[in-house]
């Protein structure tokens, strides 16, 4: 099949009999549900910049495994310049749509299945590295979107897996069949869940002697018997359902997507399974997908960063206060942590090595670096575009306020700001700013950056053990002459 455009994209989600619930209700019809629709259109246009000549290079690449033309977001990463065209291709696609596309966790959590089954068969004698393969050949030649799933609700946090009260917080096998497994659980926060095909399921911790059952890695259609899903709120996100609300939205057309993915009783066939009981390499998995999508980052929220960037330099010259020198300096601060960011990304990836299946990882001190700088930079950066934009982000009337033949002429000459602009142009950039700092899109730019492929605390943990604090210790020793023999080799060099 060749590349799916986003047309065909959204039509194939129609074919597909997947169980949403929204409000305590089953949504029927959730490829044109309001609320809904905008997470799709961010998904579409991952395939339909694929099309355009000006992105190919970083929308496509050839397969390792078929020698065929792929959309990069299925691509196992094969040199250091695939691991930076991923991180430009992230930014493009949030300048593009100003919010989560949801498709990096599939890419993300292809790699690090693809290397870590390699390694679990090399110990084991499994085949758990040809099952990937083929399926990752299935995604690639169909063009399918995959949710990597890997976070468990988790209950108490200070007990195993094992060891909660109720079995069922952490997915795990209850069922081994000659030809499959059967899991129960669920997994949560789950980006664009509801708009895969496939969920590609791992594991969310390390795991210990007694939690092999939790130890589980597989592939399933969304669709398939068992799963439902049940969506996550967002705020303002009823806002989409009301009549006349074009310029309220903010950002129309785009929007992010969670949900909590419900395995009730999943029947797992054995051709799918990656993972099975092998609990010393739960951890390895763990680390290579929150590496991968830790870099992702420093692509995604860059171009997010662009818009908002964008936005609160359009509401200062819609507010005619382009000019001030302190307009200026906040542009320039959110500016550079913006890039900073995205140095982070690139760093993370050129500094990029091969696994022992073929696949290049990324350098992991550096890439949670830069996920730890997501989680405070466009925080700022939200601080200063809301700084900008004044109060009136937040206090302006509605749409139909505007339009009312009462209101609107005193909306207009109240909320007008510099001559020649038009009073709707200042709102919808002063909406578009509240809608990626407070809104629906808050969970693809915000929020997220905080929580998204792991807590702060999670990525010092990680940064801790990378950090190779016994060579620095060395050479401070050399240095000040506690280490005798390498100052020796100091100072004949």
């Amino acid at each position: 099949m060749a590349l799916m455009t986003g047309k065909e994209y959204i039509e194939s989600l129609r074919k597909l009999d997947i169980k949403v619930y929204m409000f305590g209700e089953r949504v029927e019809n959730f490829v044109d549900h309001p609320i809904i629709r905008p997470s799709i259109n961010s998904v579409a246009m991952t395939y339909q910049l694929a099309h355009e000549a000006e992105y190919e290079d970083l929308m496509t690449a050839t397969s390792n495994l078929t020698g065929e033309k792929v959309n990069r977001f299925t691509h196992l990463h094969q040199n250091t310049d695939d691991l930076r065209k991923k991180v430009k291709m992230l930014r493009l696609l949030g300048q593009k749509t100003a919010t989560c596309f949801q498709r990096c966790v599939g890419m993300d959590s292809f790699n690090a299945v693809y290397s870590t089954t390699y390694e679990i068969d090399q110990k084991y004698n499994t085949n758990y590295h040809e099952n990937f393969a083929n399926y990752l050949k299935y995604v690639q030649e169909n063009d399918l979107v995959v949710d990597g799933a890997m976070t468990d609700p988790k209950g108490n946090r200070g007990l195993a897996p094992s060891k909660q009260e109720d079995p069922d917080l952490f997915l795990h096998i209850v069922e081994e069949r000659e030809d499959g497994i059967v899991v129960r659980g669920a997994k949560a926060h789950q980006t664009g869940s509801i708009n895969s095909h496939e969920h590609l399921i791992m594991p969310t911790i390390a795991m210990r002697e007694g939690d092999e059952a939790y130890a589980v890695s597989f592939a399933i259609n969304t669709d398939a018997e068992g799963i439902f899903m049940i969506y996550g709120r967002q705020s303002c996100d009823t806002r989409k359902m009301e009549e006349n609300v074009d310029v309220d939205l903010g950002n129309k057309n785009f929007g992010g997507q969670e949900a909590l993915v419900v395995f009730d009783d999943v029947f797992i066939p054995n051709e799918r399974i990656f993972l099975k009981g092998e609990i010393e390499f739960a951890g390895m998995l763990v680390e290579r997908f929150a590496g991968y999508h830790r870099q992702s980052y420093g692509g995604c929220k860059v171009g997010v960063g662009d818009v908002l960037i964008g936005a609160a330099a359009l509401a200062a010259e819609y507010n005619g206060a382009q000019k001030a020198s302190h307009i200026k300096d906040k542009l320039i601060e959110m500016t550079h942590l913006n890039e900073t960011l995205y140095c982070c990304g690139i760093a993370c990836s050129a500094e990029g090595y091969p696994t022992a299946a073929g696949n290049y990882q990324i350098d992991l001190l550096l890439a949670n670096v830069c996920k730890q700088n997501v989680t405070r930079f466009p925080y700022e950066i939200t601080r200063l575009a809301e700084d900008i934009a004044g109060g009136l982000m937040v206090t302006m009337p509605s749409e139909k306020d505007f339009k009312s033949p009462e209101l609107g002429p005193i909306c207009e000459k109240y909320f007008s700001g510099v001559d020649g602009v038009p009073t709707e142009n200042r709102m919808r950039v002063l909406r578009l700013i509240e809608n990626m700092t407070l809104g629906t899109a808050a969970v693809g730019y915000r929020t997220e950056s905080m929580h998204g492929a792991g807590s702060p605390q999670a990525q010092r943990i990680m940064i801790s053990r990378q950090s190779n604090t016994e060579h620095k210790k060395e050479l401070a020793k050399a240095i000040c002459g506690i280490n005798k023999i390498a100052q020796k080799e100091l100072l004949e060099v």
